[in-house]
């Protein structure tokens, strides 16, 4: 098999642009939900909203320009095409990182971020915290290849990023990520450990210590809270993509709108994005934003191919022991918020805790500057 890594620009054909714009105009609505807000989910006037935005407003092209604008590729490994962008910084002696999206997200969500981790100093940062940034999309996602066959869960991802790092010619490196990406980042606190050297996450996956039931601490005892209350009302999507994500995809592969919705109501529920007692995701994002994201799945139709990711790793979750150096960024909107205690449970070199004031799920998205913070914090201690 071919290690080739090859240039890639995206280029997406007009009348795929001018076909999206005809399927919106044409959506056939259901009726108002019977409640204000969104307790039903995505208001229809909203829908409605973004949707007319999306078909006379929204200027793909001008994302397009920005992808365009870094360096990106594609290389095969284990068998699927991996696009990644990929930006060396001006800092000769910067550190590698390889920074992995979950879903509904895709790299959209570091827009903001790439440019100042790879030079700080144009950024108003110092020089010892420049990275050589790695932004490669998930197997199923974005413009990477789909796979055909059952095994790729995050296990398989975590070693096959660390074949990407090892390609581009790294021998040490670090790693990080949300959501999904926070699993494949502990996959590879696991499997990569002769050459990552530690990982930051903002979403770390760890189990309630059970010695600690008789004294939560009250941000324990909300975080407990708010699983619970994520399971009974929240964690719909994911039970239909962990089980039969085939079936979702017929209809997010046929519908702009449909795709539109079932992604975009998450950055309602996982946005930090209340402003005088009203949540709104246009409180913190923009609908430019929402629709780049929305864009990734529409137009590679990954509607299903990103929610098989569900079906592959929710049926064999691993919460093995991490030994590497880890650091841990608590977002107040997250879903899964952990405290230190139950952090270090699970991880034995835990070099960095903190519970952040604001942001959410979207947090490089949401917050660039409180991210771009604490992921030069924890891998200012890694730095040689």
């Amino acid at each position: 098999m071919s290690d080739a890594i090859t240039p890639f620009e995206v280029a997406v054909p007009e009348e795929d642009l001018e076909y999206l714009r005809r399927r919106i105009r044409e959506t056939r609505w259901p009726e108002k939900e019977t409640v204000d807000g969104w307790q039903q989910g995505m208001p229809l006037a909203y829908a409605r909203e973004l949707a007319a935005y999306w078909a006379d407003g929204y200027d793909w092209r001008r994302f397009e320009q920005k992808l365009n604008g870094w360096p990106q590729f594609t290389t095969v490994i284990d068998g699927l095409d991996i696009h990644f962008i990929h930006v060396r910084s001006p800092v000769e002696d910067a550190l590698p990182l390889i920074i992995s999206h979950g879903w509904p997200g895709s790299v959209v969500e570091f827009h903001k971020i790439i440019d100042p981790l790879v030079d700080p100093v144009a950024h108003g940062g110092n020089a010892e915290d420049a990275f050589h940034v790695v932004a490669p999309c998930l197997p199923g996602f974005g413009f990477s290849g789909k796979p055909t066959q059952p095994g790729t869960d995050v296990d398989r991802i975590g070693r096959m990023w660390g074949e990407l790092m090892a390609r581009l010619g790294y021998d040490r490196y670090v790693a990080q990520g949300g959501d999904w990406g926070s699993m494949i980042t502990q996959a590879m606190g696991i499997s990569e450990t002769e050459h990552c050297a530690g990982i930051h996450i903002n979403m770390p996956i760890v189990a309630p210590d059970p010695d600690t039931m008789a004294d939560l601490t009250p941000q324990e005892t909300k975080a407990l809270e708010d699983m619970g209350l994520y399971d009974a009302e929240g964690s719909g999507y994911s039970k239909q993509q962990s089980t039969y994500p085939q079936t979702l995809g017929y209809a997010l592969a046929d519908s702009p709108v449909g795709q539109m919705a079932w992604v975009a109501e998450k950055f309602y529920m996982w946005t930090d994005c209340e402003v005088d007692g009203v949540r709104h995701p246009e409180n913190v994002l923009t609908k430019d934003e929402l629709l780049d994201n929305v864009m990734f799945y529409w137009l590679n139709n990954t509607g299903a191919s990103s929610g098989r990711l569900y079906w592959e790793s929710f049926r064999n979750p691993k919460l093995d022991p991490i030994d590497m150096p880890v650091g841990c960024s608590i977002f107040p909107r997250e879903i899964f918020r952990c405290s230190r205690r139950w952090a270090e449970k699970r991880f034995s070199n835990l070099i960095h805790f903190e519970e952040m004031q604001r942001g959410g799920h979207f947090a490089a998205l949401e917050q660039p500057g409180d991210f771009l913070q604490e992921v030069r914090n924890c891998f200012r201690q890694l730095r040689r």
